[in-house]
């Protein structure tokens, strides 16, 4: 199908689906589901644990080794001093080498855990992209209408980034920490109980900074990751209509409501950022009282004999081994805090509800003949508001069928719902007999060919742009529409021809020859039934008239529906359908309607007496 549609949402809508200031809603609830989703990823993840833990025990039993070497030493210098010995040198020797290999096995260990690590995380992130493009495609058109696409851009791209990263960098910091606290307490114990016990005084201290600065800061986190989504979405828009900004000096306006959102941004993030960096201070300040506590404790056991000079050189690097894994603990709680805020507007949109699913045993598109029926159809775009109130019409199959109306009428609104962008609120759209909705949805859609007025061309070439209408076409069918649609005469004039790239906006061609091109691109998707919205709009009158001719040979012996508010350019059509406040008011031909002297002729005739007064 040839599809020329632009989904954006409209200027000026409010935020996503999570209001300003609005706080996590559910924690554990959305840290549970981060943990389901990576179910799919855990044997890397068990291999990484493992190897967390293992280089962990490693490098827990190195200060224990290290005070051997140092008591060792202590006693030989001792046994000189005395005349009764020397150092023995072989001992320490071995023992040093011992601490290596376990240093050397941990640092492997450590190497083979961030690769594992590093893999898992780039496979969730794909994962998740994955996921979250495929929702896209599953998405009513309707959420594009209230959510700005920076809202949408900004999970893709910031939120799922910001859960990659801190899960690869703090998974197996968890384990590691927990390991390292579990495994430094079972060697201080083994060293002295009651040094161990001083040491474990710092806990209560630790655990309640750790408990308020949390609870603080975690509103601020969610607020940045929401801010930075709607200055996302600001931007995205602003640069998108930077032509039209310009051209009404909106430019202060945009710039105003972008100092806003970042002075949002700004705040949060500072206050998020500065809450969370309170946790390293004060966790060093407790720890470093303990340790002081601790050292005088080990002087005055070593002055009675009851501890040796390795064992308290050990117990000390514990201490500092015991008190970091708490403070390194309470720092990942504060990244935990914007990761579950990132994933839980990732997932909030994996929730979205989706377009009804396409019926079992869907109907072939073979039996679609071109004949439409318009069936008492009921539509509102919000429950509370209907704008299509009662539509009905019949349509033979290779009717010339034009909609025409004032602006508001609800032209647009019935192909909208024809190619079942939007369902009906009440009766039905039948397609040779049978309703719109036993079709699947990319079966309906390929028999229809689609012009509207708003162009949409992607960054390529002009001739991979025409492609799209049909993937497999030939350069030579591609060249045949081109002609068809009076292209081929200005796609030659181009340095590079059909070779010609198109920039993001495609702002390097006239919006004529933009409109040219989505025409040659519905030509060669040959479709069953032709939509064209104001197809020739931005043309001049002389390329109208030679288009005009292109699509007379294009809508013969095919269902056409031409929506139109020139008057002159659908004086042949089959029949006319004029429409008022969502209604039909009139059918006919267009002799017939002017006949009638009703609201199809005071239109007609209100546009010549616009020209005359012209």
């Amino acid at each position: 199908m040839a599809q020329n549609q632009q989904r954006r949402g409209p200027a000026g809508h409010g935020p996503g689906p999570m209001a300003a200031g609005e706080k996590a809603k559910d924690f554990k609830g959305t840290m549970k589901k981060l943990l389901g989703y990576m179910k799919r990823f855990l044997p890397g993840i068990v291999l990484v644990l493992l190897c967390a833990a293992a280089s962990t025990i490693f490098s827990i039993f190195g200060p224990k080794v290290l005070g051997q070497a140092t008591t060792k030493l202590f006693e030989g210098l001792i046994a000189m001093l005395t005349g009764t010995g020397s150092i023995d040198f072989n001992a320490i020797g071995q023992i040093l080498l011992m601490l290596g290999g376990l240093y050397l096995l941990s640092a492997l260990l450590s190497y083979v855990q961030g690769w594992v690590m590093s893999g898992v995380a780039t496979k969730l992130s794909y994962s998740m992209r994955t996921d979250i493009s495929r929702k896209l495609d599953k998405l009513p058109l309707s959420y594009f209408d209230r959510v700005p696409h920076g809202e949408v851009l900004s999970r893709i791209t910031n939120d799922v980034d910001t859960i990659t990263q801190t899960l690869n960098q703090s998974l197996s910091q968890i384990v590691s920490n927990v390991t390292m606290m579990i495994g430094v307490l079972c060697m201080m114990l083994s060293i002295s109980l009651s040094m161990t016990l001083v040491a474990i005084c710092v806990l209560p201290f630790s655990i309640i900074i750790v408990g308020v600065v949390v609870k603080k800061s975690q509103p601020f986190f969610r607020k940045q990751q929401e801010y930075l989504g709607h200055v996302n979405g600001h931007v995205e828009e602003m640069y998108g209509g930077h032509v039209v900004v310009t051209a009404f000096n909106g430019q202060d306006g945009s710039i105003e409501e972008f100092n806003k959102l970042n002075d949002d941004l700004y705040h949060a993030a500072w206050k998020s950022q500065f809450l969370g960096g309170m946790m390293m201070p004060l966790m060093n300040f407790v720890s470093n009282l303990g340790y002081v506590a601790i050292c005088i404790l080990g002087g005055f056991l070593s002055l009675n004999g009851a501890i040796t000079v390795g064992d308290i050189q050990a117990f000390t690097q514990y201490v500092r081994q015991f008190t970091q894994p708490i403070t390194q603990i309470a720092n990942i709680s504060n990244v935990l805090q914007q990761t579950a805020a990132a994933a839980e507007r990732v997932f909030a949109f994996l929730e979205e509800k989706e377009e009804t699913p396409d019926p079992e045993n869907a109907l072939s598109p073979d039996l679609i003949d071109g004949s439409v029926a318009f069936a008492h159809v009921h539509f509102g775009y919000v429950p509370e508001k209907t704008i299509i109130h009662d539509f009905s019409a019949m349509i033979e199959p290779g009717t010339k069928v034009a909609i025409v109306g004032p602006t508001g009428a609800g032209k647009t609104t019935m192909v909208k719902l024809l190619m079942r962008f939007y369902d009906v609120s009440g009766g039905a759209i039948l397609l040779s007999g049978y309703d719109v909705r036993q079709f699947a949805r990319g079966d309906l859609r390929d028999s229809f060919g689609m012009v509207l007025q708003d162009t949409w061309l992607y960054n390529g070439t002009i001739r991979e742009n025409i492609r799209f209408g049909r993937l497999d076409a030939t350069d030579e069918e591609v060249l045949a529409a081109a002609k068809a649609a009076q292209v081929d005469h200005f796609v030659r004039t181009l340095p590079q021809g059909y070779d010609t790239v198109l920039n993001e906006e495609a702002s390097n061609i006239s919006q004529g020859q933009k409109q040219l091109l989505t025409i040659a691109r519905t030509i060669l998707s040959n479709p069953k039934l032709l939509i064209l919205d104001e197809a020739t709009s931005s043309v001049d009158t002389r390329t109208e008239v030679a288009i005009q001719k292109a699509m007379d040979e294009l809508t013969k012996g095919r269902t056409s529906f031409i929506i139109a508010h020139r008057l002159s350019t659908i004086r042949d059509a089959d029949m006319i359908l004029v429409m008022k406040d969502g209604d039909i008011v009139e059918t006919g031909t267009h002799k017939e309607l002017l006949a009638k002297d009703g609201f199809y002729a005071s239109l007609y005739m209100s546009q010549f007496a616009d020209v005359n007064e012209e």
